[in-house]
């Protein structure tokens, strides 16, 4: 089947030549990563990278960051995209294991393979929890754009269970699908960081700034990430009442990069949709390198 795109014409451009034009806004933006990177040769050896997943004039800029270190460490065959489920619908961990995605820039297939070696244990295999969520799809674009006709594919993972022993039992299935398969995969753990303010009834102290007040909450997640803490960090979502709505997607990262060999995390940019638009509400943003 073909996964139809669900959001283009709203987090992003419906468009190919829009779609496009802003994409390589996002990458020159004053927040963006400053170059459209070509693609380098390995020299981190990248496991891991999150991302945010806002509409693109919100959160694009930031994501460039993440696209830069994927394209400038020799991108890769196969992309495992790790979201978090927003629309209730389907399985608490689902996995969809054929067909391909559209986008305006194209179809991009499903590594059917990888995926069947997903589908076991906790993951199911459930296409219903994949038709509508957006958290996976607007990182397509990206992609596409960086490969510039290379060809690549990738899976889809959504959860919408996000506690400490499912991102535990995720990432070791992750582990154990990517040591087995050929190809070169990275890890993309798709969330946006603190939603606060009125609209997400996460109200700061009084007289703090909305997007200090982001930024604050922020920080204590980030430092769970930098330091390779998976199990920190849901300690510290759940106890500071962080409102990250991928905190599962990037724990189940972090336990399979670390398994795979990774030992560093790097913030790469940080911002809020404050810096785009103030407002009494606001959304943190990350890009983060895991290698």
């Amino acid at each position: 089947m073909t996964r139809l795109a669900a959001v283009a014409g709203q987090f992003y451009p419906g468009t190919a030549t829009q779609l496009t034009h802003q994409l390589k806004e996002c990458f020159l933006d004053a927040r963006g990563c400053g170059q459209i990177p070509s693609l380098g040769s390995p020299t981190k050896h990248v496991k891991g990278v999150i991302v945010p997943h806002a509409g693109y004039i919100y959160s694009g800029a930031i994501a460039s960051h993440s696209y830069c270190a994927i394209a400038e460490d020799g991108f890769a065959d196969t992309f495992l995209i790790l979201g978090p489920n927003h629309t209730g619908s389907g399985s608490g961990v689902a996995v969809m294991t054929e067909g391909s995605w559209q986008t305006p820039l194209g179809n991009i297939p499903i590594n059917s393979e990888l995926a069947l070696a997903l589908h076991t244990g906790i993951i199911d295999a459930d296409q219903t929890a994949h038709l509508y969520e957006h958290s996976i799809e607007v990182q397509l674009p990206f992609l596409q754009f960086l490969a510039n006709n290379r060809s690549f594919d990738f899976v889809p993972l959504c959860m919408m269970m996000q506690d400490l022993q499912t991102a535990q039992e995720v990432g070791m299935i992750l582990v154990q699908a990517i040591k087995h398969s050929k190809k070169k995969v990275v890890i993309i753990a798709s969330t946006d960081f603190s939603h606060a303010g009125f609209n997400y009834r996460s109200m700061p102290p009084e007289g703090m700034r909305v997007d200090e007040y982001a930024k604050t909450q922020d920080h204590f997640a980030l430092d769970k990430i930098v330091n390779l803490d998976p199990a920190g960090l849901i300690n510290t979502v759940e106890e500071k009442q962080i409102t990250m709505c991928g905190y599962g997607p990037v724990a189940s990262m972090l336990v399979a990069a670390q398994a795979l060999g990774a030992t560093k995390a790097e913030l790469l940019k940080y911002g809020t949709s404050y810096e785009v638009q103030p407002s009494t509400s606001c959304v943190g943003y990350g890009s983060l390198v895991v290698y």
